[in-house]
């Protein structure tokens, strides 16, 4: 958690950060992955089997390499709003077997040549040198799909018996089960745009009776709740009906603008989302008299990022092409799920590859955007604990986007210097500050803070600065500090100190 004063003209601003003051830890699913079969996410990006910088498996190593660096706990598969007409049974077995279908989320054909054995075969890859593996995460069909068939999709994927599908997954070649744990149901499916979109009454029935069902199958799984952007009537009515049934409650937000304090203040939103979230589900358990001893329903944002739909269109693959402005917004979301980390337990950044990604490929190899970044700072050294931080500064209190933002904000504004801070299980204390501003340097008093500290600063000659094969114009210094006087955090930079505790 962090507080703020704002102050303005001749103070001097501060980050004072009290490492003794653990507040809430920080769940290493907060830095989750998502991979759906959408544009060259699936194909063209993990795998593409006549690349020559693919395996045998037809996985690109390229790819495998740079996810590594992020240590990703989870992945989410394989959508997204694909997974309305998805049928997991077409995607196992030979391949030459597999049939190939009209994909009707963003248009296209699905040959159906990865499927559910190929994504836990790329997950062991990605695993490799891991203490703990990425686990899987899968979404079930609440569009055209049955509950027979998500059944059967839970049983091959973690049957031990002498049953059906289990055994299919045997004679597939895979004679141990995958053991997935987390299980959404459904995914968006109180939007338009969804085949088989649901009221929210219908949708809490049919949830309820999966769930129930589900757990009988196998009383281990995970399930996440489909829930809207956690602002809307839709969670309040679905976390009421459904919250003695999950374990976790699902939003999704993106945020982008062309105006860059728009842009990089726009996740601020997500923070009040959260809130309100955490809320709800409070008022759910207790107007359901959900026993003390049933862990927290905690909320799983497994759908987030700067993304403009009309720049980079999802049915035109949705590559967006990141700025300096993009990964400071980056920078100010994971601070947000720092922040908030009593109330999350997954994150999943859409996407993992190409598809709104901070990773693209081309045939040559791959190329690091500017989100990249920030992304790669905070899944390395952003562990552990929230600890408590006080933030004094001048703000930004100009319109926002979302236009309410800018009244839930208040007097106060947005800081120019956005802040969390992290204590690892490691000794090492962690400060990730965005500074907001396109124009100003702050020359900052830092307290709490140790006399031998590492910097990371990610920045740009200019906010639209952008990463290109061969041309890198958002990039990665580090650097030493003593830790004596002010630190000067230079405008538009996403910054992180680390020092020993």
């Amino acid at each position: 958690m962090t507080t703020f004063t704002k102050i303005t003209g001749d103070e001097t601003p501060l980050i004072e950060v009290d490492a003794a003051k653990r507040l809430s830890k920080i769940d290493p699913m907060t830095y989750g992955g998502f991979t759906e079969h959408m544009g060259r996410c699936i194909y063209g990006g993990i795998y593409d089997p006549s690349n020559p910088l693919s395996d045998e498996d037809g996985f690109r190593t390229d790819v495998l390499s740079a996810l590594r660096e992020l240590d990703i706990p989870v992945v989410r598969y394989p959508g997204g709003n694909f997974v309305a007409t998805y049928h997991w049974q077409d995607g196992v077995g030979p391949r030459d077997k597999r049939p190939k279908r009209p994909e009707l989320a963003w248009l296209g054909t699905e040959t159906n040549q990865f499927g559910t054995d190929d994504f836990m075969r790329w997950l062991d890859k990605l695993s490799a040198g891991k203490k703990q593996r990425v686990e899987p995460y899968l979404c079930l069909n609440f569009g055209t799909g049955t509950l027979d068939e998500a059944l059967a999709w839970v049983e091959y994927c973690n049957g031990t018996r002498d049953t059906h599908y289990a055994n299919l997954r045997r004679a597939n070649g895979h004679p141990e089960p995958y053991r997935v744990k987390y299980w959404a149901l459904g995914n968006e499916v109180w939007g338009p745009w969804q085949v088989e979109q649901m009221t929210k009454e219908d949708y809490a029935k049919k949830a309820v009776q999966w769930a129930k069902a589900l757990r009988l199958l196998d009383p281990t799984v995970e399930l996440i709740l489909c829930g809207q952007d956690g602002q809307s009537s839709w969670d309040h009515y679905v976390l009421h009906e459904c919250v003695g049934w999950v374990d976790m409650h699902s939003i999704h937000i993106y945020t982008a603008s062309n105006k860059h304090l728009h842009n990089a203040t726009a996740p601020l939103a997500a923070e009040r989302a959260i809130q309100i979230t955490a809320s709800l589900i409070d008022l759910a358990r207790i107007e359901n008299k959900v026993a003390p001893a049933k862990p927290p329903t905690r909320i799983c944002f497994d759908e987030w990022n700067v993304w403009d739909p009309e720049r980079a269109p999802g049915d035109k693959g949705a590559e967006e092409q990141y700025t300096l402005s993009d990964a400071l917004a980056v920078g100010v979301w994971l601070n947000v799920f720092v922040r908030q980390s009593k109330y999350i337990g997954m994150a999943n950044i859409a996407q993992t590859v190409n598809v709104i990604s901070p990773l693209m490929t081309n045939d040559r190899g791959v190329v690091r955007q500017a989100t990249w970044w920030p992304l790669l700072l905070f899944s390395k050294y952003m562990r552990g604990w929230t600890v408590a931080t006080h933030v004094r500064s001048g703000a930004y209190d100009g319109e926002t986007t979302p236009a309410w933002l800018q009244g839930t904000l208040g007097e106060t504004g947005a800081p120019w210097l956005d802040v969390s801070a992290a204590l690892g299980d490691d000794g090492y204390v962690n400060l990730a500050v965005v500074n907001i501003s396109e124009t100003e340097d702050f020359a900052v008093e830092l307290k709490g803070v140790g006399t031998d500290v590492t910097a990371y600063t990610v920045s740009g000659s200019r906010v639209s600065s952008t990463n290109k094969e061969g041309k890198e114009e958002v990039s990665l210094s580090e650097g030493k500090w003593d830790g004596q006087g002010k630190y000067k955090f230079a405008k538009h930079t996403f910054t992180l100190l680390r020092w020993k505790s």
